[in-house]
């Protein structure tokens, strides 16, 4: 097989991967009760507020910010526009996928000019390709994380607020303008929604949307509960931030608890890979079997299959949801 129709057969292959697990990242696994607080956050809205809304979307856009063919096609294909936002960077789906395509060549080439196997410049492809990918899911779970963190200070910070006589709306704005990014920032963008006449079941439906976090759910409908039915807003807020931090607590004692499996884990699977790479580094030709045999082919995919479902036995192990 030539160079260049493996070349392009990898473009495919990344090309399917990146979509796939775009698809596989649109939201946050949810249980039945996140999908009833999602019911209940995104509130009711009548069909004169929806259009509105549409068209003060597509009015606040920049006359520069029309999409392309790749760009609308990419944006129906999946929701990277939503992973781009929760990630709180500029990319757009037609940059990213260039750019994974432009990394994909670099490491094919660069695997090529190496000398190494032919057989392997198609998996350089996909590593290389994939890794836009994983540096945007883990600046998302950073973010997320550090949003996370933040989120009990500030529901007591709004909490203070209203007991000292200020509004809801008050306490976001204060919440925006004493607190950093993440949380300072997506309370300013609600806040602003606010003014800018979204009603505010709407503007905490796009909270929960931009960051998918179960106790900002929580957060959101109990304000949706308490316009409805009253109480006192600033004894629930404390008492849900209370419940964040022990939460917290708790989950640093299971993480401490699991931190040797963990790291089992992380040595037993990398173990092959390392072994592979020391013994074709040694002698390539002991290795090159595995890609040039039947026997050795079905063996080499058995491993890569053994290989997955001991990373999601040992994630199912570890992975203790608090």
């Amino acid at each position: 097989m030539s160079p260049l129709l493996i070349s392009i057969l990898a473009f495919f292959v990344v090309a399917a991967l990146v979509g796939s697990v775009a698809m596989l990242l649109r939201g946050e696994e949810t249980t039945r009760s996140e999908d009833r607080l999602a019911e209940l956050t995104a509130g009711k809205s009548g069909s004169g507020s929806k259009n509105i809304l549409q068209n003060a979307g597509v009015l606040s856009q920049p006359l520069d910010a029309t999409q392309g063919l790749l760009a609308e096609f990419l944006s129906r294909f999946s929701q990277l526009s939503l992973l781009f936002v929760q990630a709180d960077t500029s990319l757009t789906p037609a940059k990213f996928c260039v750019i994974s395509a432009g990394m994909g060549f670099a490491g094919a080439v660069a695997a090529a000019a190496t000398g190494l196997n032919p057989g392997l410049v198609p998996i350089f492809f996909v590593m290389a390709g994939l890794l836009p990918l994983i540096w945007l899911t883990m600046r998302r779970r950073r973010r997320l994380k550090k949003f996370g963190k933040q989120l009990p200070d500030a529901l007591e910070l709004i909490a203070r607020a209203l007991r000292a006589g200020h509004s809801l709306g008050a306490g976001f704005n204060l919440v925006s303008s004493e607190m950093a990014a993440p949380v300072g920032m997506e309370f300013q963008r609600c806040y602003e929604e606010q003014n800018l006449g979204i009603p505010l079941d709407e503007a905490l439906k796009n909270l929960t949307d931009r960051v998918p976090n179960l106790d900002l759910k929580f957060f959101c409908t109990a304000i949706v509960l308490q316009r409805q039915t009253g109480g006192d807003l600033a004894e629930i807020l404390d008492k849900i931030g209370s419940l964040i931090r022990d939460r917290f607590r708790i989950f640093g004692q299971v993480q401490a608890l699991t931190g040797e499996g963990r790291l089992s884990g992380i040595v037993l699977l990398a173990l092959p890979p390392v072994l592979f790479a020391t013994v074709y580094y040694l002698n390539p030709d002991y290795v090159t079997v595995l890609f040039t045999d039947p026997m050795g082919k079905k063996m080499l995919a058995g491993a890569v299959i053994m290989q997955l479902l001991g990373a999601l036995v040992i994630r199912k192990i570890v992975n203790i949801r608090v």
